[in-house]
């Protein structure tokens, strides 16, 4: 499991995607979003502006990253 300290309030799930390298680009992000292959909290997310806070949980291509404060 990937953990992502905040800076901020939040991270967008496109951003959080790239931080922990399970994609290049954030057009790559945009592609696995759009494809329905991200899930946030077990539910599928197709906004890549998804604001993610301490708690959320996403799940990417079998691997999981917590977003922590």
């Amino acid at each position: 499991m990937e953990i992502i300290k905040l800076r901020d309030e939040y991270i967008k799930l496109g951003q959080a995607l790239k931080a922990v390298g399970l994609v290049g680009s954030g057009v790559d992000a945009k592609y696995v979003i759009e494809e329905a292959l991200v899930k946030v909290n077990g539910r599928t997310e197709l906004q890549r502006g998804k604001k993610l806070r301490a708690g959320d949980i996403v799940e990417y291509d079998g691997k999981t990253i917590k977003i922590e404060e």
